[in-house]
């Protein structure tokens, strides 16, 4: 391991206390003349580093630079196994994991950027993903199960995320069926879940999950077209770097158990839609009815105003209401 990415571990490792070039030093085997360079090539890279001449160094609380030195902190040892890949920018994580998926990348591989020129999200719309705001994460999977066993998979990673917004921030958000987080009536994550299969076989081979978080992304930096209904997680006191390790842990303790009926009635617990009014898009017609539960397989169940029921295995819903 690098100098640099030993400092940048102790650091991480001592947010809430002051370190001595000296003791880094004597830690390192180094001289104090290494440490202060190195700490000086850190600013440089964006960290944003308290110097006391009494107290030594520190990570100020504003500094937010993902790096797996800050990640592997807060990870489950189990999981501490996964390569993890972080970038400064990408034009969409999931284009990028599909692409390493060909050269034989391994399942629980884990690509990061901190910005995305052309995220991705379902029907081919982008997601805005600026710098140093977000999260922007995708998870190779290597399921080998039939293509109606890896349906679940975009609903662990919804409860996945829910879970740990509610762990590190005490936020209650909701899912928009079937791959949109909300939180106070705006949307504030998305998820989008790509499956290589063998069509002769019908079994997904690989998987991408793809997740967007808005941490700190301020209003005024969304377009104008999702002002509206865009909003940001804005967590204190906490790094992007232990949100991602809490997103990641919790997401693979539901992967591993995807059949589990438990995920299903936790995923209808944070659901935003059941019970309410809804609109949706059902044998080439836009249609209106009550979203009364989600089944097995996570397909919503509708009943329309003549009490008939009926399947909605995939698409988008509107929520009829100010708040959709």
């Amino acid at each position: 391991m690098r100098l640099k990415n030993k400092i940048i571990e102790i650091l991480e490792k001592n947010r809430d206390c002051s370190i001595s070039g000296q003791e880094l030093a004597d830690k390192l085997s180094v001289s104090r003349t290494a440490v202060w360079k190195t700490i000086q090539s850190l600013e440089k890279d964006g960290y944003i580093i308290d110097a006391s001449t009494n107290k030594g160094y520190k990570l100020n609380e504003n500094s937010d630079i993902i790096s797996y030195e800050g990640i592997k902190i807060f990870l489950s040892e189990k999981y501490k196994k996964f390569t993890v890949q972080i970038y400064k920018i990408l034009d969409s994580t999931n284009t990028y994991a599909k692409k390493i998926i060909i050269d034989g990348a391994k399942h629980g591989t884990i690509i990061i950027a901190n910005e995305q020129k052309a995220g991705r999200g379902r029907f081919g719309r982008t997601f805005f993903s600026p710098a140093d705001t977000g999260i922007y994460l995708s998870i190779i999977l290597k399921p080998q199960k039939k293509i109606s066993d890896t349906s679940l998979i975009t609903i662990a990673a919804a409860v996945a995320v829910c879970d740990t917004i509610k762990k590190t921030t005490c936020s209650e958000p909701k899912i928009k069926w079937v791959n949109d987080i909300f939180l106070n009536g705006k949307k504030i994550c998305g998820i989008l879940t790509e499956a290589v299969s063998d069509f002769e076989s019908g079994i997904v081979e690989s998987a991408v999950t793809g997740i967007g978080i808005n941490i700190k992304t301020a209003e005024e930096r969304f377009p104008e077209d999702l002002r509206r209904t865009a909003s940001s997680l804005f967590p204190e006191n906490i790094s992007r770097n232990q949100i991602i390790a809490e997103l990641i842990n919790n997401f693979f303790e539901l992967y591993e158990n995807l059949s589990d009926k438990n995920l299903i009635e936790r995923y209808k617990e944070y659901s935003l839609v059941l019970g309410k009014e809804i609109t949706y898009f059902k044998d080439d017609k836009t249609q209106t009815g009550t979203a009364v539960d989600i089944n097995e397989n996570g397909n919503l169940i509708i009943k329309d105003k003549n009490k008939k029921t009926s399947v909605l295995e995939s698409g988008e819903v509107t929520l009829n209401s100010k708040k959709d």
